[in-house]
């Protein structure tokens, strides 16, 4: 299973097809999000599956990287083979990437 920072997802956004999914609790997304991913909180995933796109590289990301760490492995359980962890989650990424969005 691979990490990736911020500015590698970044990168990788803007030249190759991803499905970005967000675990964190409704609350938290309404906070800040990405543009463009796909929010099911970390309890929703084994009932979601479907979802989750098999034909592209899923990354999968939380506040800091520990929920979405667990749902980056329980994935690779499941069969998916390109799943990737996004390195501090959603706060390093507004601090490296979209210095726009909330911190908390």
């Amino acid at each position: 299973m691979r990490e990736l920072t911020p500015q590698a997802v970044a990168a990788l956004r803007d030249t190759t097809e991803i499905q970005i999914i967000d675990v964190r609790e409704p609350w938290e997304y309404e906070l800040c999000h990405i543009e463009g991913t796909l929010h099911i909180p970390l309890g929703q995933i084994p009932a979601r599956l479907a979802e989750l796109a098999s034909d592209r590289p899923l990354i999968v990301l939380c506040h800091h990287g520990m929920r979405s760490l667990q749902v980056a492995h329980y994935l690779l359980s499941q069969g998916y083979q390109d799943v990737t962890n996004l390195s501090g989650g959603i706060d390093a990424w507004a601090r490296d990437v979209d210095p726009a969005l909330a911190l908390y």
